[in-house]
């Protein structure tokens, strides 16, 4: 039987560090997930609203395939400038992707990234013309390692999910073979984690030794199909989103990767309702380290990696919530 890793996060896929950075007068934050070594990467986007930066090249066919870093953040499309952030800093360092080694020219970090909304959450974003977005980056950068901390911080500092307080969360799983995969998920969704007139989770059939408070719904509920429970009740667009990352130690080609985020996306589904609404941008990525081989028969482990993803993916949503609570 599967269990939780270690630190049931995404720090117990080896061959990567996180780093968060939060701005508490602004009421923002961002997120780094950052690859020991660069890692083969897809993402799938599902809500109406996205807001990412360099996904494109994350698509069949095109000439990179690894990526140096994933950012996740708040402050919309000036969110997108954390990324800029983390590129200088990997770049200095002699990190990304060069087709040949010319004397004095820069190899280019490749750093995809997604943003959720969160400007009209109180902070004072009186900025100007000075965002603080990329210097949030670099600042998560530096403060990357196996931290495991979760709620109101990072990218999820400013969130809401539905009416209640967003958050960043995190989970993982190790399979008897000893493979691993772990979610990580700023949730600031417009739909509601907890079941109508409930305290339990949406994703409560997947929580594992009570990680997210172990509340049950009653044995006779019978889900309204009308009834949101405690969604945001006066949505506007763009003004949403749950981003997330999905690690695994086990080897993946881009299209295999490709696979695992399009089945993450029902993790989505599992915690949230309703989810991909024209007012979400929810978007997942999934990178793999590269540990270990994709075990044989391929075809049948990578399914069952897919739906790991998407029930951690679940887990890891509903404790960022119960964490920021």
């Amino acid at each position: 039987m599967a269990t939780a890793g270690v630190e049931n996060h995404i720090v117990d896929v080896p061959g990567l560090q996180v780093g968060h950075a939060h701005d508490p007068i602004v009421n923002t934050g961002t997120s780094v997930i950052l690859m020991d070594v660069p890692a083969t990467a897809a993402v799938a986007v599902a809500g109406g609203g996205p807001g990412t930066r360099e996904t494109d090249l994350l698509s069949a066919g095109m000439l990179v395939n690894n990526v140096d870093a994933v950012v996740l953040s708040g402050g919309s499309a000036y969110g997108l400038a954390a990324a800029d952030g983390v590129a200088a800093i990997l770049g200095a360092q002699g990190r990304g992707f060069a087709m040949t080694k010319l004397p004095g020219i820069p190899k280019t970090p490749i750093v995809p990234a997604a943003i959720l909304y969160d400007l009209a959450n109180g902070g004072d974003k009186a900025w100007a013309d000075t965002p603080p977005y990329q210097a949030l980056g670099k600042e998560a950068l530096n403060n990357a390692g196996r931290k495991t901390d979760l709620g109101r911080l990072g990218a999820g500092y400013g969130a809401r999910a539905g009416q209640a307080r967003g958050g960043i969360g995190s989970a993982s799983i190790l399979t008897k073979e000893g493979f691993s995969v772990g979610a990580l998920a700023a949730v600031n969704c417009f739909g509601s984690v907890y079941m109508p007139g409930s305290e339990a989770f949406w994703a409560w059939p997947y929580e594992i030794a009570g990680e997210f408070g172990g509340q049950r719904p009653e044995t006779d509920y019978d889900a309204d199909a009308e009834d949101w429970g405690d969604a945001k009740t006066n949505p506007a667009l763009g003004q949403n989103t749950t981003i997330a990352c999905i690690a695994t130690d086990i080897a993946l080609s881009p299209s295999d990767a490709q696979r695992v985020a399009d089945m993450a996306l029902a993790g989505f589904a599992r915690a949230i309702r309703p989810v991909f609404t024209p007012f979400d941008g929810d978007t997942v990525f999934v990178v793999s380290t590269a540990q270990k081989p994709l075990p044989a028969p391929e075809a049948l482990s990578l399914a069952r990696l897919g739906e790991l993803a998407a029930s951690t993916l679940a887990r890891a949503i509903a404790r960022g919530v119960f964490e920021a609570k």
